[in-house]
């Protein structure tokens, strides 16, 4: 294991083990859970340094992605992932910055001859999403065919799943319970109510894991997370996203309307570290994750530590923030 930032190893000794992706993903075979943030940044602006959202559970040797942001491939062939051995996804909700790498995962895995179903669980919407990628890479598919080496279509292997809160999958690892957070619940006029965002419990026979996904606060959430051993949660800063627009012009280009909305959208869809402090002191956690990252301006880019200080104001267990290919 390579060395690492003193006093952060000490942390993490007692919760879970660190360290590089690349290296370890050698021992895939190894019992137990293990958890690689694989994307680590909010969209929905790509950035050079950081792939967007996208987590994997190995349990036991299954392989498990949570959200498929842009970039996930990358990632996973980066941490010498077989795609091919991936079989089951879930989906937080349907932002492109956590599902615009779903198609071609699905791609990918047809062109190394996956056979058996790749099933993709999410909130209503999912099962829609992934017939849409299957049809925008049947062309791909039927060429492939004509070229030889490959006979089954790639609808025939990929199946979306319409999921409702509650126990949403259990196998002889996991047992995933979802809830619906509050990512959408501003939204008004004909959209209200019209799209749902989950988050995802995952109980495993050695750990407890709660990915929270894009959420502001919700008391529902606090109960899921609840004396779980790792709660993956989002780092987000209104002040930084809206200095971030005002940069690259997007403000600017915004009509009064659509600021209010995008600041509404920051303020009520979204925790804060603080928030996110708060509600693992009462879930009373153990350790906090933070990745889904709003981007930092200059020079200040990839330093994140401010989050974990605002983190620790309301909360006194481990805190983290995540880096692409990073394992827990």
């Amino acid at each position: 294991m390579r060395p690492l930032v003193q006093g952060v190893l000490v942390m993490l000794m007692a919760v879970c083990v660190f360290r590089p992706a690349d290296e370890a993903s050698a021992q895939a075979a190894k019992r137990g859970t293990r958890l690689i943030t694989l994307g680590t940044l909010a969209g929905p602006i790509p950035r050079a340094h950081r792939a967007q959202s996208s987590n994997l559970l190995i349990v036991n040797g299954t392989h498990y992605v949570i959200d498929a942001g842009d970039g996930v491939v990358r990632r996973l062939a980066k941490a010498r992932i077989n795609i091919r051995d991936i079989g089951t996804i879930f989906i937080t909700h349907h932002h492109d910055d956590h599902t615009a790498g779903l198609g071609t995962l699905m791609s990918v895995a047809w062109e190394e001859n996956r056979t058996q179903p790749i099933n993709v669980y999410g909130p209503p919407g999912t099962e829609a999403l992934v017939k849409a990628a299957v049809q925008y890479f049947s062309m791909n598919s039927e060429i492939r065919i004509a070229d030889g080496g490959r006979s089954i279509p790639i609808a025939k292997v990929f199946a979306g799943h319409d999921v409702v809160p509650g126990v949403v999958f259990q196998d002889s690892n996991i047992k995933v319970t979802a809830i619906e957070n509050t990512h959408f619940e501003f939204h008004k006029g004909a959209a209200a109510g019209k799209f749902k965002s989950y988050s995802y419990r995952f109980d495993t026979p050695d750990r407890v894991i709660v990915f929270a996904g894009d959420t502001g606060w919700s008391d529902a959430l606090v109960e899921l997370a609840r004396n779980a051993d790792v709660l993956i949660a989002e780092g987000n800063s209104i002040e930084e996203r809206k200095q971030a627009m005002m940069k690259d012009g997007r403000w600017q280009a915004m009509s009064e309307k659509e600021r209010d909305g995008i600041l509404q959208q920051a303020s009520h869809g979204h925790m804060q570290p603080e928030t996110v402090g708060r509600l693992a002191d009462l879930a009373k956690v153990k350790a906090v994750i933070l990745t889904h990252l709003s981007y930092r301006q200059p020079p200040n880019t990839d330093n994140y530590s401010p989050f974990i200080d605002q983190v620790k104001k309301n909360f006194s267990g481990t805190v983290v923030v995540a880096k692409d290919l990073m394992e827990f």
